[in-house]
């Protein structure tokens, strides 16, 4: 291999560096699977330090802008069978339906109310969603602690005007998000205790800070799985009815 080569193939590499868009890219590529599933244990921290203890089990079919998937609360017994159908498009914020067994009828989640808690959890409706990359225009604000620092803006409606992320340049992983609404600093998401599972680098524990409640969720998956043998049908609102 010439030294031109060489020089060209470094240009290359520093170009791809400093695109915001390709780094979003890359993160996506190399977390992208057919299927996932993961048995969450949530806790809520709130005001006096009181902290509820929630367990679901998520289930995804598909990848990012074009995905499905279904969480179902399986504890405490409050809570038991309350269900979530997330059905994400490439092109508009997703559509979500929650279904309720304590009175026998599913809600679909109107836009207006996607900012609002999930179930007494830090998550909004819409921090569930999975959007793809071409939802966003992004932004390099530079690096720090050995990451891209790069901000994010949703094309289309979301009660966020922008998120800045912190993207590790040795792994491509998320480790940081701040949400921002029209009045400032709304959320802070971090994600720790990565572990490489079927060769993607996942975080095994999230943490979500609602700024404004100033409480707290943690997140840990337990039996995390890829690439499993889910059906279409499995994400219907009619496998939310018919599965409680």
């Amino acid at each position: 291999m010439n030294r031109l080569t060489l020089l060209m193939l470094a240009i290359s590499a520093s170009a791809f560096a400093q695109d915001p868009r390709q780094i979003i890219e890359e993160v996506q590529k190399r977390t992208r699977s057919n299927s996932q599933r993961y048995a969450g244990t949530l806790e809520v921290m709130g005001g006096e330090s009181r902290i509820a203890i929630k367990k679901w089990v998520f289930e995804r079919l598909g990848s990012f802008g074009q995905s499905k998937a279904v969480l179902r609360f399986t504890a405490p017994a409050e809570v038991k069978g309350v269900a979530l159908l997330i059905v994400n498009h490439p092109d508009r914020a997703s559509d979500q339906w929650m279904w309720r067994p304590n009175i026998g009828r599913d809600q679909r989640i109107a836009l207006q109310d996607r900012s609002t808690r999930f179930f007494g959890t830090d998550f909004s409706f819409e921090d569930l969603e999975e959007r793809d990359v071409d939802q966003f225009d992004f932004k390099l604000l530079g690096d720090e602690g050995g990451a891209w620092k790069i901000e994010s803006r949703p094309r289309k409606s979301s009660q966020y005007t922008h998120s800045i992320m912190w993207v590790k340049k040795d792994n491509y992983t998320i480790t940081k998000v701040e949400a921002y609404n029209k009045n400032g600093l709304a959320r802070v998401i971090d994600y720790r205790d990565f572990e490489q599972v079927k060769g993607i680098w996942t975080a095994r524990t999230t943490e979500v800070f609602d700024v404004g409640r100033k409480s707290h969720t943690i997140l840990k998956f337990d039996k995390l799985e890829y690439d499993l043998p889910l059906k279409d049908d499995e994400f219907t609102v009619q496998a939310l009815r018919r599965e409680s």
